[in-house]
């Protein structure tokens, strides 16, 4: 008879070879899947906006994509991580600043799709190292009953902000995971004409307003739709996601202005499946995947040109004051920025 140590180590071992057949967590291949083509990817889109466009992309060539969705700073580290054996063949979404940054760390193979020349310079690498596939500006969100109680408008100045009626009642993303956070960051840097020392000065009297940084760049949407924070910054997708959803929100831009982000996709160096990736990547920029946008109500303004934006959307940024994040910039100083606002803000 074994004994019940020995038995235990066979159960354990035969638990770890099956959970080692399972490539991606939730991406389980059913009968029949085995004989078609299929890649993988990291997303930093939610699973509720990337799956759907995976499954369309399926429809329109066959080739399944298996994924696992990380916030940016962490799907970052690990395609650094990973850069001599890549587990993936292509990153997919997120605010470019976290592509320019892998640029630099030698991640990505240049690939220009068939929709390169008709991109904007804004939304495409120089050298083909990323394409753009949406645009997400932020925006300030706050509990309509929050502004009610405290006889407050909606924010509308940076200032707004520092007000003392926001005291621990701000929630907003944390940069050490989160790519909304690095591009909130990167905003008040352009807000302040990249005056660092100015910058920091004015995110350390937010500080002291701020009830919780979320480890995703949407994690504090809920909250401040049930009340239990008032106000916070967020991309547009997210806000506008939790207003559809019923709670009684309302978004508000500052009149100084707030950045906007592309959203980026790049083909991973040493892909095992790199044409599969570049089909991909050919699809997602686009119509074909863009103007799918508006039917599964994903708030991302088009990068493509010939896509409209949904009315509603367009009609929300209309008036506002938004400027592109220099991403260039971002993606060379994302590291130091980002460790400087570790040292100084959070604490």
């Amino acid at each position: 008879m074994l004994s019940i140590k020995k038995s235990s180590v066979i159960f354990f071992t035969i638990l770890i070879f099956s959970l080692a057949l399972v490539w991606f967590a939730g991406e389980i291949n059913v009968p029949g899947e085995a004989a078609g083509e299929s890649l993988n990817a990291y997303s930093i889109w939610p699973e509720n906006w990337a799956r759907p466009m995976f499954e369309e992309f399926e429809k329109a060539t066959g080739i399944h994509v298996n994924f696992i969705r990380f916030s940016s700073g962490e799907a970052l580290a690990r395609v650094i991580a990973e850069k001599n054996n890549p587990q993936v063949d292509v990153l997919f979404g997120g605010p470019v600043e976290t592509h320019s940054a892998g640029i630099a760390e030698g991640v990505f193979e240049a690939y220009k799709p068939a929709t390169y020349n008709e991109l904007e310079s804004r939304f495409k690498d120089a050298d083909g190292y990323w394409v753009g596939i949406a645009d997400d500006p932020l925006v300030f969100m706050s509990n309509a009953g929050f502004l009610k109680e405290k006889n407050l408008n909606p924010p509308s100045s940076w200032d707004d902000l520092l007000d003392p009626a926001y005291k621990d009642m701000i929630q907003m993303a944390d940069a050490r995971t989160s790519g909304t956070a690095v591009t909130r960051i990167f905003t008040i840097l352009q807000v302040f004409d990249r005056d660092e020392d100015k910058a920091f000065e004015y995110m350390k009297k937010l500080r002291a307003n701020v009830q919780a940084y979320t480890k995703s760049g949407g994690g504090g949407t809920i909250p401040i739709g049930l009340g239990q924070a008032g106000a916070g910054i967020f991309f547009i997708v997210d806000a506008l996601k939790t207003q559809q959803e019923g709670y009684d929100v309302v978004v508000s831009f500052p009149k100084e202005g707030i950045g906007t982000s592309v959203e980026a996709i790049a083909l991973l160096k040493g892909a095992k499946n790199p044409e599969l990736g570049k089909k991909l990547i050919d699809w997602a920029s686009s119509p074909a995947m863009q103007n799918l946008f508006a039917e599964y109500k994903i708030n991302f303004i088009p990068a493509h040109p010939d896509v409209e934006i949904e009315p509603s959307l367009a009609e929300v940024v209309k008036d506002a004051n938004i400027f592109p994040i220099d991403s260039d910039w971002a993606g060379a100083n994302r590291k130091r920025i980002v460790d400087e606002w570790i040292e100084k803000v959070l604490p």
